[in-house]
């Protein structure tokens, strides 16, 4: 007759650790710990930020286009190509009024 309630007690005992820890587990309410201390930062003279003094870096560009003998705006791509032409080249046949201005009317 023991043996048959052997199994009932492991039973029921199981049950009632289980709902113990359940139990244990849904009153565990997360808190938030505040500092008790505060930082403050001190600066001296010599461990404040200073301003480096800094030159501009200058760049050496490549000119975008070279006298290649070219001197008709039929021979340019773009304006800034014809006024390079114009400004640098020799013998450039561009500005047939001699305003300084080449190919006019011709880059719309």
């Amino acid at each position: 007759m023991l043996s048959q309630l052997y199994p009932i007690f492991i039973i029921g005992a199981s049950l009632f650790l289980y709902s113990e820890y359940q139990s244990s587990q849904t009153n565990k309410v997360a808190t938030i710990v505040e500092p008790r201390h505060s930082v403050e930062f001190q600066y001296s003279e010599s461990s404040r930020p200073r301003q480096i003094a800094t030159s501009p870096i200058r760049v050496q560009h490549q000119p975008a286009f070279q006298c290649d003998g070219r001197q008709h705006c039929s021979q340019m791509r773009t304006r800034a190509e014809a006024e390079f032409f114009l400004a640098s080249c020799p013998d450039t046949k561009m500005d047939g009024d001699h305003d300084g201005i080449p190919c006019e009317g011709y880059f719309l």
